[in-house]
């Protein structure tokens, strides 16, 4: 089914800033014969400049496994001839390629994998609870598990591990058991503030909080339903593959368990040279101008056989 691209969308797609801009230019090295991949395409920040540096026999491929994002992009990149965008996730890297007979990636690769802020900032996308919202947290609206599949029918077990190993709660084990009680005793939980409130009341009473309780939780469940570390972990185990000596590969992590997967790969891989020794973060006026980089970092290789 087609999704509709609205003027509120575009509204908000001019408020979207790809984090890192001139870091991720300057790591990939953009030469303007060579293909580049930007295997998470959103609003298409990042791919625009990339294809503003790229000559006539350059190529910029994207992927993007949410379909209205994906539309906004196609708008926005319509006049540059030279690019190739796919509803497709990052871990179909492969198949994309085989299906435009390209074999190779000469240039790059890019990967940012933040949330869209048209998903998080879309109230009917579950991912935010600033709003009452079904618990849904899908990027690609077309696969079947939700949140709140994940919030009523997982185990107690189950919900206090992904708790605790994607959100890093310490109070995994309580939330956990909280879910259960709430779901025995009323019935389904299917709404982002009331799942909010459920966390906040598992913390101490009293005490002040940087970020709300139920950031981490969110966070978790998100993970869970995006499969977005299962997912980071079998891109690395391919992406050697496609690319070509002198390439570049550069991602963009937003929380410790995702640059943790990034680092060590890129520490054990023989097959890259590190071009970061230290993750790259943004500085203090992109902070500034836009809050939601605050967290990111960059890590960007060279590969060499």
């Amino acid at each position: 089914m087609k999704n509709n691209i609205n003027d509120k969308d575009f509204n908000d797609f001019q408020l979207h800033k790809p984090v890192l801009l001139n870091e991720v230019i300057e790591f990939l090295n953009i030469q303007k014969d060579k293909i580049y991949v930007d295997c998470t395409l959103g609003c298409g920040g990042h791919s625009i400049e990339i294809l503003k540096q790229l000559g006539e026999n350059g190529k910029l491929i994207g992927l993007e496994k949410d379909e209205i994002v994906l539309n906004i992009a196609k708008e926005r990149l319509k006049g540059y001839k030279n690019c190739y965008l796919f509803h497709s996730d990052f871990t179909e890297l492969r198949e994309v390629l085989k299906s435009i007979n390209i074999e190779k990636i000469t240039g790059g690769v890019l990967l940012d994998l933040g949330v869209n802020s048209l998903q998080l900032d879309d109230p009917k996308r579950g991912f935010s609870f600033k709003a009452s919202a079904s618990l849904d947290m899908r990027m690609d609206k077309s696969q079947g598990l939700t949140a709140e599949k994940v919030i009523n029918s997982y185990s107690e077990v189950e919900l206090a591990d992904i708790i605790y190993k994607y959100g890093e709660e310490r109070y995994s084990r309580r939330i956990a058991r909280k879910i259960i009680e709430i779901r025995q005793r009323q019935g389904k939980i299917k709404d982002t503030v009331e799942l909010a409130r459920l966390v906040l009341s598992c913390y101490p009473k009293g005490k002040f909080y940087k970020i709300h309780p139920a950031t981490r939780t969110f966070q978790a469940l998100r993970i869970e339903v995006n499969k977005e570390l299962e997912n980071l972990e079998q891109f690395f185990c391919f992406i050697q593959e496609p690319l070509l000596p002198e390439s570049r590969l550069t991602v963009i992590s937003f929380h410790s368990l995702e640059d943790r997967i990034t680092k060590n790969f890129l520490k054990f891989n023989k097959s890259f040279k590190i071009l970061t020794k230290k993750p790259v973060i943004p500085s203090e006026n992109e902070m500034r101008d836009n809050p939601r980089a605050r967290s990111a970092k960059l890590r960007a290789a060279e590969k060499i056989i």
